[in-house]
């Protein structure tokens, strides 16, 4: 049995006794109560026994129980969630947006500098409240009307799951030769990933800390062998000013979700762990692999049309045929290599799984006993249909799952950080730790919620997507996230401000 002082009392090992949290706490370890149990109950407690399987869920972690000192896994886990084939893939769609190589980099660097604060930033707050990220959020929309905002990051999160498991699916398929259908591919990728998920925290952060290297060498490897053709660039006209903002919207639409789970990975780090170090490791964790990704996606997107063997393969898989011609002169390793691309995904699949598994607990407060690895194996029965659909027209539904999230998140996190340095000064004591749940200590969400819904008064004529284009962003191309961000915080001041004059809290 493991020692209940230990840094995770989610974390099982051997004969096992779940936490309070957990449906099963009130079921010893022997053997005659488990043989007990429901069919369905037993299977699961039989693998949370087997190996280290965390069991907490949404539950705040005490302070006794942040003694976690490896702040340098805040770095990997980032680095290794980006180091991938996701980055990539929407870098290709640069030049989707009739822009060059030039721009595509210009933007891509400007867009991730800007929006991988709002990542770095939150996950500081993590170590010091021992709240995942949406449970902070409830001190803002308050204890029932965090549900729509958490339904969305649900779709989200659910979103570039089905992005990845398509992406890992196309690439096993291209080695395949047409042996192996791209409905393969995506159940053996999200199966794969289910294993990381479904253990749980540690688990996560073991495999974070060394996946991302094979992933490096094998996007190296890939650029070694096809980069004598990324010169090959397809001529386009100069960028003009609604290009390059729908084309930011992309980008920022790529990085600005992340802060709605940073802290989900760090809320068993020490209270003490330094601030600034821990947004450091994050900001070069998230940024520096996702710069130099998605230009080599919008050199890839350039060159394809322009190279037989690459157009040939992406006409076939789309990205991972693209990445399987590039790597056809390297022979059977070429192949070899491609597969390794598809598994680099493993690791953004199982965190944003992770986060996933979380985020139930959340949406249906009576979920909160059931053990969190039950929902890992749920949203992986989820992803694989979905993904097999979408893999049918791919880079059309990214576009549109690109609509979806850009502006929610951002109008969500412009009052989740107001919240936080306006009416909580920056300070992480503030948050209740008593509170989390208590929906009479908590805000009501009636002023969050009314200045998310308002700002898109102004969202909605910026928006330019492939099914509306607004007043505004006709002339001045997609500015609705930055407008989100700004619109909400600014609306929240005052709606809050009523709200705590007329309930108190």
């Amino acid at each position: 049995m493991s020692d209940p002082n230990t840094m995770e009392k989610g974390f099982v090992a051997g004969d096992v006794k779940p936490e309070a949290a957990s449906s099963l706490d009130n079921h010893d370890s022997s053997q005659g109560e488990v043989d007990a149990m429901p069919a369905w109950k037993r299977m699961f407690y039989k693998a949370a026994s087997f190996g280290r399987v965390e069991l907490r869920g949404i539950q705040p972690i005490p302070v006794e129980e942040r003694t976690d000192t490896q702040f340098a896994n805040v770095f990997t886990i980032w680095w290794c969630m980006n180091a991938n084939l996701l980055p990539i893939t929407f870098g290709m769609l640069g030049p989707i947006y009739g822009l060059g190589l030039r721009d595509c980099s210009l933007i891509i660097i400007f867009f991730t500098l800007l929006t991988t604060f709002l990542p770095a930033y939150l996950g500081t707050m993590g170590p010091k409240t021992g709240m995942r990220q949406m449970i902070q959020a409830r001190f803002s929309f308050g204890r029932y009307l965090i549900a729509i905002p958490v339904l969305l990051n649900l779709a989200t999160l659910t979103g570039f799951c089905v992005i990845m498991a398509v992406i890992g699916g196309q690439c096993l398929s291209a080695v395949g030769n047409g042996h192996l259908s791209p409905t393969v591919g995506i159940v053996i990728v999200s199966l794969l990933s289910l294993a990381i998920s479904f253990s749980g925290f540690k688990v996560l952060h073991i495999y974070e800390r060394w996946a991302w290297i094979p992933a490096i060498i094998a996007i190296l490897i890939a650029t070694g062998v096809g980069g004598k053709h990324l010169h090959e660039q397809v001529p386009l006209p100069p960028a003009t000013a609604p290009s390059v903002l729908s084309f930011g919207m992309i980008v920022a639409s790529y990085m600005i979700p992340w802060a709605c789970l940073a802290s989900d990975f760090t809320t068993y780090l020490t209270p003490t762990a330094p601030s600034k170090r821990l947004f450091a490791y994050a900001y070069v964790g998230l940024a520096v692999p996702t710069i130099l990704l998605m230009i080599l996606g919008a050199a890839i997107a350039g060159a394809v049309a322009n190279v037989p063997a690459w157009n040939a393969g992406y006409e076939a898989n789309l990205v991972g045929g693209a990445l399987a011609g590039m790597l056809k002169p390297a022979g059977g390793f070429g192949k070899f290599v491609v597969v390794i691309l598809s598994f680099s995904l493993l690791g953004n699949l199982a965190a944003t799984s992770y986060s996933i598994t979380l985020n139930f607990q959340l949406l249906i407060p009576q979920l909160i006993k059931v053990p969190r690895y039950v929902f890992a194996v749920l949203i992986t029965i989820i992803v694989i249909p979905v993904s097999i659909r979408a893999a049918t027209d791919f880079f059309a539904s990214l576009e549109n799952f690109i609509a979806l999230i850009g502006y929610w998140a951002s109008a969500f996190l412009g009052i989740v950080v107001v919240e936080h340095l306006w009416f909580r000064k920056a300070d992480c004591s503030q948050y209740s730790f008593e509170a989390w749940n208590d929906a009479k200590q908590l805000p009501l969400g009636v002023a969050a919620l009314s200045a998310c819904i308002l700002s898109f008064g102004l969202i909605v004529p910026s928006m330019s997507q492939v099914w509306f284009t607004g007043p505004i962003a006709e002339k001045t191309g997609d500015i609705g996230f930055e407008l989100a961000f700004v619109v909400s915080g600014l609306l929240y001041v005052p709606l809050r401000m009523l709200e705590k004059k007329m309930s108190g809290r």
